[in-house]
């Protein structure tokens, strides 16, 4: 009888019953590396923390930040003439080009905004615009791969995953880590892989389109052929058959498995009514808007809101904010996006939530402040990765403050730089991890979020 149950390994009870978990995936939890018991528990910060939570709104595909966050009147005086020799090394340069766009102050801050984002600029003295990021590279998928995992090469941690393994998460129903985007964006599942940590950290991609039913928006949650009770017997079985095996030779990536499969099953619980926006009301959905990115943030804040540690909406699929015929395109993209952000940050403020949730809004890098002269090109800007803008809100982070500069055309950070690692490094700080300690040992050697950088920005900090 013993042989029998033997031949009957438990990878291939996994092989066999995940009729009810298709959520997750299983083939890549099977090749997880540590043992899952207890993971996604809430775990004690290095120390005290101003924030519990992350929203991340990415706008992939890189705003200008001079048509958007960064106002730059030089360059608008010198419309139409030959950028500075010191611009030349970057390919594809034209003339000048000012920005389209009126810029007015707002709120008791006064930080100019552009007329794109009108909403967003109401909320403005809650944010804080950081108008000296910088990064390394200016390819979407470097940029991407640097701001999603703060590395340069594919196969590394996203942030969601770094900060669910540093603290776990507040509802054990659901992934402590949730991704909305309604397709795959350039780089497609490295932006939020787990890597090399246990695969119970991995992001949980839910393609957020335009269908509202939940049960068809996150398909296989719920088993069509077995009911709770059957899900629950297979389930006792594979821990049953984990332990038998346990006896002769330990599997931690099977048992990072079973510990996944089971938060699948408790998903079925409540997954569905939180993905359920139908629930909200009329006006609070038209407040939000309507489209994918909309109906992503409306979700995001009732992740939130049920304890989910961190949410990343992508804009959409591929690049849509990288205008590099025509910088006009913007003006469609921020009507899509200005009034849901606005949304959320009403609602985190409203409901107390901004104070211990750190909001970032943005995207990879910048744009130039010049024409691009490509083809047939004359109207864009090309890629710009020497200065961006990017907000941040909640979370303790310093309100209605403009933080850092970029040159007088917007080309390049000059004035308090901020890189990619530094801003990593500050976030964690805020969630009351040290980014130093953060670490993980991977094949002999010990990796973080912020690679071998960062430093904490203490001027960010309220």
């Amino acid at each position: 009888m013993m042989d029998r149950v033997r031949q009957f390994t438990r990878r291939d009870a996994l092989r066999h019953m995940g009729s009810g978990f298709g959520m997750l995936s299983l083939a890549h939890l099977v090749g997880d590396k540590a043992s899952a018991a207890g993971m996604l528990a809430p775990k004690a910060p290095h120390f005290p923390a101003r924030a519990k939570r992350v929203v991340f709104l990415f706008l992939n595909g890189a705003p200008s930040h001079v048509d958007t966050f960064d106002p730059k009147p030089q360059l608008t005086k010198h419309d139409g003439e030959l950028a500075p020799e010191a611009y030349k090394a970057a390919a594809g340069l034209g003339p000048l080009m000012g920005t389209p766009f009126q810029f007015r102050k707002y709120g008791q801050s006064g930080i100019e905004v552009s007329e794109l984002f009108p909403n967003v600029a109401k909320h403005i003295d809650d944010c804080c615009v950081i108008r000296s990021m910088h990064t390394d590279n200016p390819g979407h998928e470097l940029g991407l791969m640097r701001l999603s995992t703060g590395h340069l090469v594919p196969g590394h941690p996203g942030m969601g995953s770094w900060i669910t393994y540093g603290l776990g998460t507040e509802n054990q129903n659901l992934p402590g880590f949730v991704v909305l985007c309604p397709g795959v964006p350039v780089m497609g599942a490295q932006l939020w892989t787990n890597a090399y940590l246990p695969g119970i950290y991995q992001g949980t991609h839910v393609r957020n389109m335009d269908e509202l039913d939940p049960a068809k928006l996150i398909q296989y949650v719920r088993s069509a052929r077995h009911s709770t009770g059957e899900q629950r017997h297979q389930l006792d079985l594979l821990a049953s058959l984990n332990r038998l095996q346990m006896q002769t030779d330990a599997e931690p990536q099977l048992e990072a498995s079973i510990q996944s499969m089971e938060m699948a099953f408790r998903m079925q619980t409540e997954a569905l009514d939180v993905f359920d926006i139908r629930r909200e009301s009329e006006a609070t959905r038209e407040r939000y808007g309507h489209g994918h990115f909309a109906h992503g943030c409306l979700m995001a804040r009732r992740l939130l809101q049920s304890g989910v540690r961190m949410v990343q909406i992508y804009f959409g699929n591929r690049n849509p904010w990288d205008s590099h015929s025509d910088i006009f395109d913007h003006r469609k993209l921020a009507q899509l996006s200005d009034q849901p952000i606005a949304a959320l940050l009403e609602d985190l403020k409203s409901t107390g939530l901004l104070d211990d949730t750190i909001v970032i809004v943005g995207g990879e890098f910048g744009r130039t402040p010049t024409k691009e002269i490509s083809g047939t090109l004359e109207y864009g800007r090309n890629h710009n990765n020497l200065g961006f803008t990017l907000l941040v809100a909640g979370g303790g982070f310093k309100r209605g403050l403009a933080y850092g500069a970029t040159d007088d055309l917007g080309f390049a950070a000059v004035e308090k730089p901020v890189h990619v690692n530094d801003l990593h490094a500050t976030i964690l700080h805020q969630l009351g991890l040290d980014h130093t300690r953060l670490t993980f040992r991977y094949s002999g050697r010990d990796f973080r979020l912020t690679d071998v950088g960062g430093n904490v920005i203490k001027d960010l900090i309220a």
